[in-house]
């Protein structure tokens, strides 16, 4: 399916140094601000309490909200359960307060609202959990990059497959500056929706370089230069990729002003990740494996003549 069919090759391999220093100078400013800030983590990550709680009617999140804060114990997170009656509150530590006595005196706000609240579940969230998370978090990460890696240089040519993690790698670097910058938490669901990313980010890479290769076999591309497949490539791709993310993205940002705080920060990284993957893909990935130097004979196996023996 097209929308549109461009009839003249858009030439972004000229543009490749530009886009490549955009880029590099978005990465640099990622990691600074990643260093200089930090991640806001959630309570996952740094330990807490977790409560459950029910009411007998839909309940108001903003009057919890509210009567959680006025116990100053930091950023509060309150949310629905499943359902409109179950609320699910996420509390940092307080210094000198126990976790047990942290939920007593949240449900002593809650009754006096509604006396009908009832606690269904407190869990205490440990700091050793939180770094438990982390290293399973990173874990996770690294595998999937090994996994695109070793999946990518099989298929293509591993020229192919170190741009293209690469390009990931700047996406998710990207992500997580911009939590860093703007303070907004890092939370589990927003580690989920870095490593979707990750995946949703080399689909667009895979598709580009599948055409790259295609293009490469076609005899009416023979007499033209590595640049000139990719710019091919990238140009007879853009109508997919515009119907593709341009959906996606829409879903994703209905999920974003839609979705509530719980898929906030999933929605979020999702949003960002898409953007930046769509960039990366077409604008880094390919410039980057034009420099490494990648040729015809690296994706079309040469067939030598056979050797007839002469009688």
């Amino acid at each position: 399916m097209e929308f549109f069919r461009i009839k003249r090759d858009i030439p972004f391999m000229s543009y490749g140094k530009l886009t490549t220093a955009i880029s590099l100078v978005t990465f640099i400013v990622a990691v600074f601000f990643l260093f200089s800030k930090g991640l806001n983590l959630s309570v996952e990550f740094t330990g807490g309490t977790v409560m459950e709680v029910q009411y007998q009617q839909p309940a108001n999140l903003a009057d919890i909200r509210h009567r959680v804060e006025t116990l100053k114990v930091g950023e509060v997170q309150v949310q629905s359960l499943g359902t409109s009656r179950d609320v699910l509150i996420r509390l940092p530590n307080k210094e000198g307060t126990s976790s047990a006595k942290l939920s007593e005196q949240v449900m002593s706000q809650l009754k006096a609202g509604d006396a009908g609240v009832q606690l269904r579940k407190v869990e205490f969230v440990g700091p050793s959990v939180g770094e438990e998370l982390v290293s399973h978090g990173l874990t996770a990460i690294l595998l999937v990059c090994l996994g695109i890696v070793i999946y990518l240089a099989l298929r293509f040519e591993w020229r192919l497959a170190v741009s293209a993690i690469i390009a990931n790698m700047h996406d998710v670097v990207i992500i997580i500056g911009c939590f860093a910058l703007f303070q907004w938490e890092f939370s589990l669901t927003v580690l989920a929706g870095v490593l979707a990313v990750l995946g949703y980010s080399v689909n667009e890479s895979v598709v580009v370089f599948d055409r790259i290769r295609e293009n490469f076999r076609k005899p009416g591309m023979r007499g033209r230069s590595t640049a000139e497949v990719i710019d091919n490539a990238i140009t007879s791709t853009i109508s997919r990729t515009m119907i593709t993310h341009g959906s996606t993205e829409t879903v994703v940002l209905a999920m974003l002003v839609f979705g509530g705080p719980a898929l906030h920060g999933f929605a979020m990284a999702l949003t960002i990740g898409i953007v930046f993957g769509i960039y990366s893909s077409v604008l880094v990935a390919s410039p980057l494996a034009l420099a490494l130097g990648v040729k015809r004979e690296h994706m079309i196996k040469i067939v030598k003549p056979k050797e007839e023996a002469v009688v």
